[in-house]
């Protein structure tokens, strides 16, 4: 490749962004073992895929972070595949339609969409919309105004937003 300092170098990808790509993936699927493999794979595929990886057209770790979305996907439709067999719940025809699952694929695309948010925007709203700290409680604990949280939340959910729109994250 010409562009030599530009290239994909998988031991210093993974020092930089697999910690991330192991949360993200531990977040997404919620099984430590898969997400462990999802990560191996990812940078597997990235390093198969590293003559395509073009730094004019977004950072490494974006590229990574397409790749372990597409993998974790992949190991989402997989679990799907498997056969779930319980003795709790035995086979029951009720003649009703089945109740309609959720797309495991809206949840990715919101851990993708506050992985890639800076810290301080993702702590906030995670303790606001999902902790549900009020705005006072959560300035107690972390010492920062009120307004300057109310700012990091707007952007970071802005941001968020934007970030599934743009992946289509955003399903109904």
């Amino acid at each position: 490749m010409a562009d030599a300092p530009h290239s994909f170098d998988l031991h210093s990808a993974f020092r930089d962004h697999g910690g991330v790509l192991l949360g993200f993936s531990v977040n997404a699927l919620r099984d430590r073992a898969l997400a462990e493999d999802c990560v191996q794979e990812t940078f597997l595929r990235a390093w198969r895929a590293r003559d395509s990886f073009d730094h004019t057209k977004g950072g490494e770790r974006t590229w990574l972070f397409a790749i372990a979305r597409n993998v974790i996907a992949d190991a989402l439709r997989a679990r799907e595949r498997l056969p779930r067999i319980s003795a709790s719940d035995p086979p029951t025809d009720t003649g009703e339609p089945a109740a309609e699952t959720p797309d495991p694929l809206t949840g990715l695309g919101l851990t993708e969409a506050l992985a890639r948010l800076p810290h301080e925007q993702r702590e906030a709203i995670v303790a606001i919309h999902l902790t549900g700290y009020s705005y006072a409680e959560f300035s107690a604990r972390c010492g920062v105004p009120v307004a300057t949280l109310r700012t990091r939340v707007f952007y970071g959910l802005r941001a968020a937003r934007g970030h599934l729109d743009e992946t289509g994250g955003a399903r109904d």
